[in-house]
């Protein structure tokens, strides 16, 4: 979504340049997202889904079924197999936008490991021996490697910080291989995105949407933190910029909202946008860390499903997570251009049409 004052989406960094981009994570929120804006751009694309993913038939697209991180119990080829099916299409790579991962805020650790971690490790070993045309690697890492501090004033150099959260932890090893590879000449360039949301979006639209509905979205010291909302093309023109400057590689860059919307601010508006009640239920942060550290254990000892309320969750309704993003700013020129109001309108544009 453009307001008309930003500079296009997606366009090749020269005249002339030739990219062909590889995107992991294509069939979700993200990656399906930065897929439809290369090829509108006219970006040669192929995108890396597992076996077991649907993704939408695009002309131009070309699709290629891998597992990066297998599970032991499947039949999907071991590495060097997978790097026999791979090579021909990373042979002619220039650009790898990785937006796969697992996000939720409860799945098995093994789920975490395999997707934020296992599947790293391949992709760069893939990158490193069968990609010689690379020219970046954009790696979708998360402002949670920070550990959810009280405050996000702090900039990238801000040292990461481990909490127990599997996703936190994952994702901060995972990270830390990417910039093992940098080390070892491996062009990389990692964003850090703080609360993504849009049309589709599951953890910040969908899933918040069904809260609302049933009455039990909760406030956490009535939804003062800033959430750090940042509109999905926003991020995708940021990932764009990074992997096109040459001054980005090797650098991170925070991704986050600049207008200080809270919780507060942004349930409110997502319930407007849909004519439905605002949320009700609030609770101050140690009752709501108290609460949903209890309702983790019975999951964590094997009950089905998923708890009433976790941690993670806990984190990022109190936590302060606008980040700052000065650094993408200053360096590549992005800003975050979407408005609240105009990017939840289109955010539940979808939900309205289903109707």
């Amino acid at each position: 979504m453009s307001d008309g004052t930003r500079p296009p989406l997606l366009e090749p960094s020269a005249p002339g340049d030739h990219v062909h981009a590889l995107v992991t994570g294509a069939s979700g929120f993200l990656g399906g997202r930065l897929v439809e804006l290369l090829v509108g751009r006219g970006i040669e694309v192929s995108i890396l889904a597992r076996p077991s993913s649907v993704v939408a038939e695009r002309p131009g697209v070309h699709v290629v079924r891998a597992e990066l991180a297998p599970s032991p119990a499947s039949n999907t080829p071991e590495h060097p197999q997978l790097a026999a099916a791979l090579a021909p299409v990373l042979a002619h790579i220039t650009h790898v936008f990785h937006c796969a991962g697992c996000s939720t805020d409860w799945a098995p650790l093994a789920q975490y490991r395999d997707a934020n971690i296992t599947a790293v490790a391949t992709l760069l070993a893939l990158l490193e021996q069968h990609a010689p045309r690379l020219q970046r690697l954009l790696h979708v890492s998360t402002t949670d490697v920070y550990g959810y501090p009280v405050s996000a004033a702090g900039d990238e150099t801000m040292p990461t910080r481990a909490t127990g959260l599997p996703y936190n932890e994952t994702k901060r090893s995972g990270e830390a291989l990417v910039w093992q590879a940098a080390a070892r000449g491996l062009p990389v360039t990692v964003v850090r995105p703080a609360s993504i949301y849009g049309p589709h979006g599951k953890a910040f639209v969908t899933d918040v949407v069904t809260l609302l509905k049933q009455r039990l979205m909760l406030l956490v010291d009535s939804g003062r933190a800033p959430g750090g909302f940042v509109y999905v093309d926003d991020v995708c023109h940021a990932m764009w910029l990074a992997a096109m400057a040459p001054g980005a590689c090797n650098e991170a860059y925070n991704l986050s909202s600049v207008d200080g919307a809270t919780w507060h601010t942004y349930t409110t508006a997502l319930a407007r946008a849909l004519a439905l009640p605002a949320p009700w239920l609030h609770l101050p942060f140690v009752a709501a860390m108290a609460l949903a550290t209890v309702s983790e254990l019975p999951h964590k000892a094997g009950l089905p499903g998923r708890p009433l309320l976790t941690r993670h969750a806990v984190y990022l309704l109190a936590r302060d997570q606008q980040y700052n993003t000065r650094k993408a700013q200053q360096q590549l020129g992005w800003q975050p251009s979407t408005p609240l109001e105009q990017g939840i309108q289109a955010s539940v544009a979808p939900l309205l049409s289903q109707r």
